[in-house]
């Protein structure tokens, strides 16, 4: 238990980083972007804060990807064969995720998360690899595409 609560931490706080020290700066920018002559940003602090806390849960969250998914596969629901199989639907998910998850409509926040979802689903399939070659007692583990009935 203690070191899935340490990786979990781990993960959490670099997302949370990554958040703050990588997409903040751009994202924030965005918001003052809108100044011209007769227009001066003028934010407030609960608007500067409640932005970064956004971010930093957002990118928290999405950083536990890879320990979600090793308790998945330690259930029995996810294997590595059927996460590589499926890898452009995780593409796809990984923008609409994006999309969803970012509190600014630019493109360039969408990349920020939705290309560190794409690694971090990589990361993933290699840690299923690790962590995850037997399952949870009472869970049986999901049969892969080279295995099975023998009708495929």
């Amino acid at each position: 238990m203690l070191p899935f609560t340490l990786i979990s931490s781990c993960c959490f706080l670099s997302g949370c980083a990554f958040g703050y020290f990588v997409v903040f700066p751009p994202a924030f920018k965005f918001f003052i972007g809108y100044a011209n002559t007769f227009l001066e940003p003028m934010p407030a602090v609960s608007e500067y804060f409640s932005l970064a806390l956004r971010l930093l849960l957002a990118f928290g969250l999405v950083f536990e990807l890879p320990v979600f998914m090793v308790f998945l596969a330690k259930m029995g629901v996810v294997n590595r064969p059927f996460l590589q199989k499926n890898r452009k639907y995780a593409l796809l998910i990984a923008f609409v995720v994006a999309a969803i998850l970012t509190p600014t409509p630019d493109v360039v926040n969408q990349l920020l998360m939705a290309g560190p979802l794409i690694i971090l689903y990589e990361v993933s399939i290699v840690a299923i690899g690790l962590f995850a070659r037997t399952t949870f007692l009472g869970f049986s583990p999901r049969q892969g595409p080279d295995q099975g009935n023998g009708d495929s």
